[in-house]
Formats: structure tokens, sequence, C-alpha cells
């Protein structure tokens, strides 16, 4: 298996990673796709390792800054 780390790989190849993992890269279909490959863009550049752009993403999930906020039950009131 090839390593996708940085040090074992050309721009040219991270940005063939990210758009081979991702498929449609254009964003063509529905425009989805430009933020997740913009997750992505710190480790084309060389930035960042690709374990760490998914953990930055997630991070946010995790720790519930950036979701909807929770306001009770649904069934509250019934």
């Amino acid at each position: 298996m090839k390593s996708y780390l940085i040090k074992d790989t050309t721009r040219e190849e991270r940005e063939q990673i990210v758009a081979d993992a991702l498929g449609n890269i254009e964003a063509s279909c529905d425009g989805c796709m430009p933020g997740l490959a913009e997750m992505y863009q710190a480790y084309i550049d060389g930035e960042m390792e690709l374990r760490e752009c998914n953990a930055a993403f997630n991070k946010g999930y995790i720790s519930g800054h950036q979701g909807p906020e929770r306001g009770g039950s649904c069934l509250q009131g019934l």
C-alpha cells in the first residue's frame, strides 16, 4: 500500500488522492463538494496530514460547537 504522507507524495499526487477520494471534485452535481474539497486544501498544500484534516473537521461535531442546539425533547408538551 502506498503512503499518503506529505513526505512521501508530491503536490500533484496529493491533489489526485483527494480528487479520487471525493469523486466529483468540480461539484457540478449539487454544489456540495467545494466545502469538502476546501477541507483538504491544507493537505494538498503540504501543511497538514490527512488525519489532521479529518480530526479538525470532526472536532466541531464532537465538541458540539458547530452543530444545532438541542432544546429539549420533540415530545415535549404532549
